[in-house]
């Protein structure tokens, strides 16, 4: 008899908390990845998974979450939690941390913090690419974080004009700031790649879109779904020096 995973998704908590039952083997491993992919697509601070119900059938069946670890690292970036095991060190090789219980977990992963992402629907229709920008730079703005809006919109504009133009679905714009670090990433519902092909030629139209974001991005990917993909880059931001004064008559040191 074939070996089954179920999951179930509450989003009434804190952060997502998915819920795995069922046996964890070389058949289970692609749909777990899928589920958790999915979850992840809607950039959460952070994933909790309870693993009370969920069997691994051999030792290296949580490779699995090793690969979730390793390949969303960059992107969401999303702490993520195991809980509910009585075995923590059977998952350890997972690279996640493992929590007797999900009240652990989320104690330990603390409040999030929804002020510092953004998400907006936008459809494929000429001027997606202009809101997109304005949803940049108001982030910019409220970020205090000037300094990320020129490459953000540069990226931004490049993802949603090929959504337009090639895939033609509904679209997120899903940002995010960590630290001096913003990411900018589109989801669309089409499950073709983007691939960095080389230098276009000067009298070729188009193309030049992931060439422009590989220039101006520290790093980009994607993350592929069941229904579609997601397609991010990770910007370094650069503060601006603080301006120096200097004391004066009218300026006085401060004592």
């Amino acid at each position: 008899m074939p070996s089954e995973v179920r999951h179930r998704v509450d989003r009434g908590q804190d952060y997502p908390l998915v819920r795995l039952t069922g046996v964890l083997d070389e058949t289970t491993a692609a749909p777990v990845r899928s589920a958790l992919f999915d979850v992840l697509a809607t950039q959460p601070e952070a994933v909790v998974v309870d693993i009370a119900g969920l069997r691994a059938a051999r030792a290296d069946a949580v490779e699995v979450l090793r690969e979730v670890l390793d390949e969303t690292r960059d992107w969401p970036g999303s702490h993520l939690a195991l809980c509910g095991s009585t075995d923590a060190t059977a998952w350890r090789p997972s690279g996640w941390p493992v929590w007797p219980d999900p009240a652990g977990a989320f104690a330990a992963l603390g409040a999030p913090d929804p002020a510092r992402r953004v998400d907006a629907g936008l459809e494929p229709a000429v001027g997606a690419a202009r809101r997109s920008r304005q949803v940049i730079t108001e982030a910019c703005g409220r970020w205090d974080r000037p300094d990320l809006a020129g490459n953000a919109c540069i990226v931004a504009t490049e993802m949603v004009n090929n959504v337009v133009a090639h895939v033609r679905t509904s679209m997120r714009l899903m940002l995010a700031l960590r630290g001096d670090t913003m990411s900018v990433a589109v989801r669309d519902g089409s499950a073709v790649i983007p691939r960095l092909g080389g230098p276009v030629a000067p009298t070729s139209y188009g193309g030049r879109g992931l060439l422009l974001i590989d220039a101006v991005a520290d790093r980009w990917g994607n993350l592929p779904l069941d229904d579609g993909k997601v397609v991010w880059a990770r910007l370094e931001g650069k503060r601006p020096a603080p301006r120096t004064r200097h004391a004066g008559m009218t300026d006085p040191a401060r004592g």
